[in-house]
């Protein structure tokens, strides 16, 4: 049923087509697939490319972050670990793009290679930090939440102050930029993805940036001991899958093949929602199973 009612979405967005940036866009993709093919290196700097239109991938090889330009001010999504944050702010600044400029911080989930760059960045560019209720505990108290699945495993993070607390689904707007925000917990019980419109040549684009949504947990975690958490799981999947996604970015760049779309010459692919939460809801459903079997 999940399979068939997501496939059913993802055949409404239309076929592939090519990417269509500028000569500048271009070579940086093309820079990036050079200097990231260890695409997993967290704190390596890959150099700052446009996605698409006012779009804009400004993280480390192997942690992504994201800047949406707008006529009054910019949108940054996630910060990378806290030795990342001024990787972030220089790439920007290659840009030609004063870090002033970026008014409002937003994460995915509210791990330390995530968010632990936020404290950082939040000082260098002024910005009012935005956070989900229980990302915005894990942010101010510096460390994850005991309710998160992989809350033994993670490292402690700078601690921040949250200036706005976001409820559940919400749309942020800044000047002409309004992005549609998704509570997708699962991963972590603060995860948020993101969508919203970009432009080129008057070719717009709907974008998607998913939160990570793997089952994976700290050693003596059952998933199955956690129906609530198993219902939050299956429903953020359901949500990232049957959303109308012509360009799909994930917190790691490799769990959504960003490179390898890179490479290939375009990163449009309007059934690529439908085909990660797929993927994902399998591995849950492998995982609950597994568990049913004693693993």
């Amino acid at each position: 049923m999940f399979g068939r009612l997501l496939l059913a979405s993802a055949l409404l967005v239309g076929a592939a087509t090519a990417l269509h940036a500028d000569d500048g866009a271009a070579d940086g993709q093309a820079l990036w697939t050079q200097r990231c093919a260890d695409n997993d290196a967290w704190d390596k700097a890959g150099p700052p490319f446009r996605v698409w239109g006012n779009t804009w991938y400004v993280g480390t090889c192997g942690i992504a972050a994201i800047l949406i330009r707008g006529t009054t001010g910019d949108v940054l999504i996630d910060g990378g670990p806290a030795g990342a944050g001024d990787l972030i702010a220089a790439n920007i600044e290659k840009l030609g793009i004063g870090l002033g400029d970026v008014r409002i911080l937003l994460h995915t989930h509210e791990h330390h290679d995530h968010v632990g760059g936020l404290a950082r960045l939040k000082q260098l560019t002024g910005a009012e930090l935005y956070a989900s209720t229980f990302a915005a505990r894990a942010l101010e108290r510096g460390g994850p939440n005991p309710e998160d699945p992989q809350y033994e495993e993670h490292n402690a993070l700078p601690a921040v102050h949250v200036d706005k607390v976001l409820d559940g689904n919400v749309t942020v707007a800044l000047g002409d930029l309004k992005l549609k925000g998704f509570a997708t917990p699962g991963h972590t019980p603060g995860a948020m993805s993101w969508q919203w419109e970009s432009c080129e040549d008057g070719d717009c684009r709907t974008i998607v940036y998913a939160d990570s949504l793997t089952p994976v947990s700290s050693d003596g975690y059952r998933f199955s001991d956690h129906p609530d958490v198993v219902a939050a799981f299956n429903a953020s999947l359901m949500t990232v899958g049957s959303l109308r996604c012509d360009i799909l970015l994930s917190p790691h760049p490799s769990a959504s093949g960003m490179r390898d779309r890179l490479v290939a010459g375009s990163l449009v692919a309007p059934a690529a929602c439908y085909a990660y939460a797929d993927r994902l809801k399998r591995q849950l459903d492998a995982r609950l199973a597994k568990e049913a079997n004693g693993g």
